[in-house]
């Protein structure tokens, strides 16, 4: 895909512009935009539309979605053995999804440009002095000064070379065979044998074992080359910088974001008539909107109108974050509304922003119980709409982290402080992953034995 002129703006230049940096220097941020129209893509149309189609699949029932990674990835955090033990606990979890599922698992990862975030605050006190908020490292540093926190476009250059590192690292492992069945099966066990909350998944683990061998056996290995796909998505907040790498598809004369395969829109900026909607609507990418507690059936079907107007199965995710308490009630009419409107769209739950709470201590965490209520409530909505619960999406790291209270190897609140790490949001452990892999996939296998009585472990892919 070679660089080609400037795609057309006036769509969303016009229009409010939520969550956007106040940039001290707009020459200076004029020339890294520059800059970043004559870098080479990250990703590719064609890699845009394969995630398409995988996604189409995932709408029809066929297929789960899988997406998760960091809060807020940050530069100092770009290190191999970070980025692989991330990758590593996706694959894992993809491999217990799909076979107690019985369905390809497509896995999105929340990697390579998750730099920024939007916030419920444009300035932070402490102590008096009041400062801009922390933005992510596309926009400012975490530490509280005033030089640091002042928001530098230069940064969204170190953004782009940082993921452009990251996609190349995450490619090579792939290619090596990192996502390979046996190998990841075998990190499995290791979890089941190791870990007490593990042991508890022992039979399942046995399960998946039985299948690979009986699949030896049969001579019907599992496609290799879907195993070892992986996608990458971020929010696209900064609209300078998603623009910067929009480029024209000389296959189609298409529109395409190549800063990742898949972005998607925040609760705090999808409001319909705004820039980050219409800047959406322009592009061929598939799309995730985020649907919080104050989402109207009104407003998921106008998202619908701007963003899939002709109704393609795999264009639009609506990632659900409704938080425990309220995931059975609210999710209904949304899902019925869209559904009445023609819609195919993905159905996917965020089980991590809506169970947010602040401790005495000031750490934001998670009760992992929480987690996993909001995924069963979303997998009963479904069950009784006779809708398809198409995925979840997760906060995690691969690292032994203590940001999120529970799971099987409990962690108590006054445990946060001894690796709280995330420069945002609190996320899930390896293990906290991983048990909520297997109970996800308990849960998937319910809801299979009750709509599709004819699902097998041994039939999955």
């Amino acid at each position: 895909m070679p660089v080609t002129p400037d795609p057309p703006v006036e769509a969303w230049h016009a229009l409010p512009a939520a969550q956007q940096p106040d940039w001290p220097d707009a020459s200076a941020l004029r020339e890294v935009v520059t800059e970043l129209r004559a870098v080479p893509p990250l990703v590719f149309a064609g890699e845009c539309d394969q995630l398409r189609r995988r996604l189409a699949a995932v709408a029809r029932g066929e297929a789960f979605m899988l997406q998760g990674g960091d809060c807020a990835e940050t530069f100092g955090s770009l290190t191999a053995d970070q980025i692989s033990s991330k990758l590593k606990t996706l694959l894992q979890m993809a491999i217990v999804l799909s076979y107690a599922g019985s369905v390809p698992v497509v896995k999105v990862g929340r990697i390579a440009g998750q730099y920024a975030k939007p916030r419920s605050s444009a300035t932070e006190t402490r102590d008096g002095l009041t400062l801009p908020a922390y933005r992510g490292d596309a926009v400012n540093a975490l530490e509280f000064t005033a030089r640091d926190r002042t928001p530098d476009p230069r940064r969204l250059k170190r953004m782009y070379d940082a993921s452009s590192a990251t996609l190349n690292l995450v490619r090579a492992f792939m290619a090596g065979g990192y996502g390979g069945l046996r190998q990841l099966h075998s990190w499995n066990q290791d979890f089941v044998r190791t870990s007490p909350a593990g042991q508890g998944y022992e039979a399942l683990a046995r399960e998946i074992d039985n299948a690979l061998n009986f699949m030896t056996a049969c001579g019907s290995e599992p496609d290799e080359r879907l195993t070892n796909e992986f996608y990458a998505s971020h929010e696209a907040l900064l609209l300078d910088y998603e623009w910067a790498l929009t480029r024209v598809d000389s296959r189609t004369g298409g529109l395409y974001d190549t800063s990742a395969h898949m972005v998607w829109i925040g609760e705090r900026t999808r409001r319909a008539d705004g820039a980050h909607i219409a800047f959406a609507a322009d592009i061929r990418n598939p799309i995730g909107v985020k649907l919080g507690p104050s989402t109207t059936p009104r407003e998921a079907v106008e998202l619908v109108e701007r963003l899939d107007p002709d109704r393609e199965p795999g264009r639009l995710t609506f990632i659900s974050r409704m938080g425990a308490r309220q995931v059975r009630d609210l999710l209904p009419e949304l899902v019925e509304k869209v559904t009445s409107a023609g819609a195919q769209v993905v159905w996917v739950c965020d089980p991590m922003h809506g169970n947010t709470f602040t401790t005495t201590s000031g750490h934001k965490t998670r009760r992992f119980d929480d987690v996993l209520d909001e995924v069963k409530g979303f997998f009963e909505v479904h069950t009784s709409l006779g809708s398809y619960p198409g995925g979840i999406h997760v906060e995690l790291t691969g690292d032994d982290v203590t940001e999120c209270v529970g799971g099987g190897e409990e962690i108590l609140i006054d445990q946060l402080h001894q690796r709280y790490e995330t420069a945002c949001d609190p996320r899930l452990n390896r293990s906290q992953s991983l048990d909520l892999a297997f109970l996800t996939a308990e849960v998937h296998r319910t809801w299979a034995a009750r709509i599709r009585p004819e699902a097998s472990v041994s039939g999955a892919r």
